[in-house]
């Protein structure tokens, strides 16, 4: 049956945040196993492992430091060190390679399916790999697709998480596949790693996994760590078999609040944060802990190995090597609203961008202050040929777009949940908290209208209503989402101290979301299928195993963590300063 929001409100108004954060910024993995912490360390690491082998491979992910990589592995005692950039076809031909997929398009690419091969001057290719069987000495390959060029010899892979890749974008220090496109603006380096270089690295990388020696971390520059296949391999064992957290990472934004710097405890200098990417895995990090250190590598590696066993046989069957779900927050928190927005229909985003499913999603609300509210779908009876005009006038700075003649603008509660499939206009207004809970391509929005406002680089923010109005699902109006998008809330069961309701998502969505309320111990089923939560009220709680199958994880207020599917029964209850006292979750995972 379903019921209202006010059947539980007295026990979710907003409470001042007084507790003391104990948000960890930085969960990490422990394990038993080898670490090699600095160049000197490495080197003897590496020429010890050698043993026989004559040759050395290095290959490399995209966003490395290259140049100074290729110096640091050159100290090694050599005879002959292949360069593979120095095989590569030259950077016309890859500009024109890569060009149907980099596309004119400012935002949007299609998503390639070139591969590392495809990278490398035949001719070049050829006689470097004479040089190497000619040489009697010990020989260093070094670069992209190293590994590629032979497959014999002892193997090193530095790996690169996104993240840290887009920083290092920023700051102008990467350089893409074959093409130096470091001067380039933020956007473009982002789009060209994004729809082809990362596609062709993890191709290749996915194809290295099972020859690779050792793991080198370069995250931090100046902090060279190196570890060896066997402790990479218990790193991946535990990690799909046990609840983990990826690193989360925070970034500014044009409406951004200030919610985030106290829960989370990040820099007060900054001037706004928000978004929150808690559980986005082809970006985020995967943190080991061995012997008191820290190796970072990143987490789609767990996917890419693991599949099976992290997403579920029915889910890997249904999307492959590819983490479906995603949870990050919005904080417009004393910030300002979102860009109105639509996100593409799924035959859209497989027609133009190469995508198999589109970011369908919705918005847990997690905190707001009174005045909160989100924009979601059309008022009844609008004209949309109108609404088009007046949007492009608005872009063309002839008028002022009146959001609220044609969007449904709606007061927004703690713990509301409004759902939000593809084509549905939405956006989340000033001063609240969103879990926004979605699929995962992050890239695909189509923003209508920005409120006037220019982004962090003081430049307008591209507005996309010719892509927008092709995808608008008219629809979508306000009978429509208070039926179907608004608190759609349905009882499941309860017991002892615990009550689970079914939030949605959407029949058209094939993420299901389920709240559980509780003071006391609550049974779980991961269901053949990866369940993501969010201990969205409370201090902390504690995941166990009821057969001891997992050492018991500790979360807190407003982490986001993964339970594998592989991991079966798993129990939450409060704990530490929450014990006694209501907590709440939201879990996600996929139908099937």
């Amino acid at each position: 049956m379903f019921i209202h929001m006010e059947y539980m409100i007295e026990h979710l108004i907003r409470k001042p945040l007084t507790m003391k954060t104990k948000y960890n910024k930085k969960p990490a993995i422990k394990i038993e196993g080898n670490l090699h912490e600095g160049w000197d360390s490495i080197y003897n690491q590496i020429v010890t492992g050698q043993e026989s082998k004559n040759t050395i491979i290095i290959d490399c992910y995209s966003g490395v430091h290259y140049d100074k990589l290729l110096l640091q592995f050159k100290k090694i005692e050599h005879t002959l060190f292949i360069d593979t950039s120095q095989l590569f076809k030259s950077e016309d031909e890859v500009i024109q390679m890569t060009s149907g997929f980099i596309t004119d398009d400012v935002l949007f690419g299609y998503i390639s399916n070139l591969s590392i091969e495809d990278y490398f001057d035949n001719e070049k290719l050829l006689q470097a790999r004479q040089k190497i069987n000619n040489n009697a000495g010990t020989c260093i390959i070094f670069g992209y697709g190293a590994g590629y060029v032979t497959d014999n010899g002892l193997t090193i892979y530095a790996d690169m998480p996104r993240w840290e890749i887009q920083q290092r974008m920023r700051k102008n220090e990467a350089k893409a596949l074959g093409v130096d496109n470091s001067k380039e603006q933020f956007s473009l380096q982002y789009k060209r790693g994004l729809f082809n270089d990362w596609r062709v690295c993890d191709k290749h990388k996915r194809s290295m996994y099972e020859r690779v020696d050792y793991w080198l971390d370069t995250t931090i520059a100046d902090s060279p760590k190196l570890m060896d296949k066997a402790s990479f391999m218990k790193g991946m064992d535990k990690a799909s078999k046990s609840p983990f957290r990826v690193v989360p990472f925070f970034d500014p934004a044009p409406w951004g609040g200030q919610w985030m710097k106290e829960v989370c405890n990040l820099n007060r200098e900054v001037v706004n944060f928000g978004w929150c990417f808690d559980c986005v895995p082809e970006e985020n990090s995967l943190l080991f802990e061995i012997n008191g250190t820290i190796f970072e590598m990143p987490s789609v590696n767990l996917v890419y190995l693991r599949s099976k066993e992290l997403l579920g046989e029915p889910v890997e069957a249904r999307f492959g090597k590819e983490f479906p779900i995603r949870f990050d927050f919005l904080d417009t928190m004393d910030g300002g609203n979102l860009s109105l927005q639509v996100h593409p229909t799924t035959q859209y985003v497989h027609d133009n961008f190469g995508i198999h499913y589109t970011q369908d999603e919705s918005y847990y609300l997690v905190d707001v202050k009174e005045n909160a509210s989100v924009y979601l779908g059309l008022k009844e009876g609008i004209d949309k040929n109108k609404m088009i005009e007046e949007l492009e006038k608005a872009q063309d700075g002839i008028t002022v777009f009146d959001a609220e003649k044609y969007i449904n603008k709606l007061p927004a509660k703690k713990h509301d949940h409004f759902l939000i499939p593809g084509g549905t206009i939405h956006c989340s207004g000033s001063n609240s908290v969103v879990l926004e809970i979605s699929s995962t391509p992050n890239i695909f929005t189509f923003k209508l209208w920005d409120w006037q406002r220019l982004g962090l680089d003081g430049k307008p923010r591209p507005i996309n209503i010719e892509r927008g109005k092709k995808v608008i699902q008219w629809n979508r109006d306000t009978q429509y989402i208070n039926n179907n998008l608004v608190n759609i809330i349905t009882f499941i069961d309860e017991g002892e101290g615990w009550r689970e309701e079914r939030t949605g998502l959407h029949k058209t969505e094939f993420i299901e979301t389920r709240r559980h309320i509780f003071t006391k111990l609550v049974k779980h089923i991961t269901n053949d299928s990866v369940n993501v939560l969010n201990l969205v009220e409370g201090d902390e709680a504690i995941i166990k195993s009821p057969t001891n199958a997992f050492e018991p994880y500790i979360v807190h207020y407003a982490e986001t963590f993964i339970i594998p599917a592989s991991v079966g029964e798993y129990t939450i209850r409060p704990y530490g300063d929450a014990e006694g006292k209501q907590c709440i979750t939201i879990k996600a995972y996929v139908r099937t």
